[in-house]
């Protein structure tokens, strides 16, 4: 409620002026009362349908007595753990409420008013909300094809405004992926007082055809992000870091706010992380379901592109009504209107049961007209 007439948005920084709010994916209990029927099923936020590891689960329930405490504000162990994983220093791992955090603390750090934010037109969404945040201007470059980061286009961009570099590999939502070899030959082109954010927060889908980005990728201001919201089924408990040069992330760390990343959520990613053989299957499976729903979505018309996270991706000029109706049956899936792609829809890869559940409905509503 408004009180005393006063206008608020004239009274905060000008930035908000410009700024909207993130949108996730619709919520299934949102649906449910929207729709008023009593089960719905959400393909929308690229979660992980096997939910967390084992180890995981029993962590995040031994550390429920512990949460009157508050947590290692450090975070040693998890970044130990993360350090021994990737074979750096502790000193070199950012950690977040979630890789959103982290990407915002990277643009808030090193980016500020009348500074420059280079990303994808049609890059993960939060580099530009995230920039517009810090009062910097964001430089969105066009995709040729409309799907793929234009690497060329965006070292164009450069110039002595420009402080931060934002890569999605894979890329949220478009699925797009590029090989470290033309990575590693934009990097070279980049000066090297700019830090380059390669958001990395799908890779372990794309683990054996990529390999390893952290030892080989080469810049003095690269910054490799990491979630455990994807293949690691943590999204509710927001666990996300980066690995950077040491003195990089002390800088960041002045930004940082205190215990940003809870005491179960800390707990989880140490014991997920003792999980790969466990991670590894669920990708694979995710994988092959991948390829029954895109072989599926081809036969039908449907398939825009493949995709190399953990979600497919539709294209039909009726995209919004397409989306409404699966609602009405109980399917959320994701329009990418706010990127741009108004005929195209992201879809998660789910249970084999629930793609089965949602190919069917697809069928049947093309069959209807």
């Amino acid at each position: 409620m408004t009180q005393g007439g006063l206008d608020w948005a004239a009274q905060a920084v000008a930035q908000s002026r410009r700024l909207r709010p993130y949108v996730p994916g619709k919520p299934v209990a949102q649906l449910l009362r929207e729709q008023g029927i009593d089960h719905a099923l959400k393909l929308a936020s690229n979660e992980n349908p096997f939910g967390p590891p084992p180890a995981a689960r029993a962590a995040i329930v031994a550390a429920a007595g512990e949460v009157h405490r508050y947590p290692d504000g450090n975070a040693t162990e998890l970044k130990q753990a993360l350090a021994a994983k990737h074979g750096v220093d502790a000193a070199q791992i950012l950690l977040g409420n979630g890789s959103n955090e982290v990407l915002e603390l990277l643009i808030r750090t090193f980016a500020g008013a009348g500074d420059g934010v280079i990303y994808s037109a049609r890059g993960f969404i939060v580099y530009a909300l995230a920039t517009t945040a810090a009062g910097a201007d964001g430089r969105a470059v066009a995709e040729p094809d409309g799907l793929r980061h234009d690497l060329d286009g965006m070292v164009a961009e450069i110039d002595d405004r420009t402080k931060v570099i934002c890569i999605a590999n894979p890329n949220n939502p478009t699925g797009t992926l590029h090989t470290l070899d033309a990575l590693q030959a934009m990097l070279d082109r980049v000066p090297p007082h700019i830090v380059v954010v390669v958001d990395e927060a799908y890779v372990e889908f794309v683990e054996e055809e990529l390999g390893e980005s952290i030892g080989r990728l080469r810049h003095p201001g690269l910054v490799i992000c990491r979630t455990f919201s994807k293949a690691y089924g943590l999204a509710g408990l927001r666990v996300g870091y980066a690995v950077a040069d040491a003195a990089l992330i002390e800088v960041v760390n002045r930004f940082r706010a205190p215990f940003n990343l809870n005491l179960i959520a800390q707990a989880a990613a140490v014991a997920a992380l003792t999980e790969g053989d466990w991670v590894r299957d669920k990708v694979r499976r995710v994988i092959a379901e991948r390829g029954r729903m895109e072989t599926a979505l081809g036969e039908m018309g449907l398939l825009q592109a493949p995709c190399h996270g953990n979600f497919v991706l539709l294209n039909h000029p009726d995209a919004a009504r397409l989306v409404r109706d699966m609602e009405a049956q109980g399917l959320i899936l994701r329009p990418l209107a706010p990127y741009g792609m108004a005929e195209s829809v992201r879809i998660t890869v789910g249970l084999p049961e629930e793609n089965r559940r949602l190919l069917e409905a697809l069928r049947q509503w093309l069959a209807a007209g």
